[in-house]
């Protein structure tokens, strides 16, 4: 079932570009519902449900930063958990997530958008093309830089 396939997708990339659990939840509930009410007019012979689906995410994250006007606060973002962990592993979890969002928040709105499909949707950059209007190389050249941007960042606040 695509909802149940795709879910834990479209969650983490409203997650990268928001970063609050609740929010992303809503977010995602919005995309999934207008999916389910936009299913009639979706044709497979224009693209994979999978790219109508990110469209239609990425149209409800612009409206929603259309809509907000203040920063958001990712502080209180808790990680996405795998097992149970140790109280000082949560506490760096958050830590570095918090880190992670603030310095994604300082990036240019559509390269926060590209780091958001890849690591939070986990799409690869031949849907990230399609759903971007880039070519497929270009998605990779920019995530390559934007990638050793970050990292070079983190290296320099960790020096400090």
């Amino acid at each position: 079932m695509v909802y149940t396939e795709q879910l834990p997708r479209v969650y983490n990339y409203f997650r990268y570009r928001v970063g609050d659990g609740p929010l992303a939840e809503d977010l995602t509930a919005t995309t999934f519902e207008k999916a389910w009410r936009g299913r009639g007019r979706y044709r497979r012979d224009l693209g994979a449900f999978t790219t109508r689906l990110f469209t239609i995410a990425h149209n409800v994250a612009v409206d929603y930063f259309r809509r907000q006007k203040a920063d958001l606060s990712l502080n209180e973002t808790p990680p996405l958990a795998d097992a149970a962990p140790s109280v000082e592993e949560i506490a760096q979890r958050r830590a570095d997530f918090a880190r992670l969002s603030a310095l994604l928040s300082r990036l240019p709105k559509r390269e926060h958008e590209l780091v958001a499909l890849k690591y939070g949707a986990e799409l690869g950059h031949r849907r990230i093309a399609e759903l971007t209007g880039l070519s497929e190389s270009n998605v990779g050249v920019m995530l390559h830089r934007i990638v050793k941007h970050l990292r070079a960042q983190w290296e320099d606040e960790d020096e400090r």
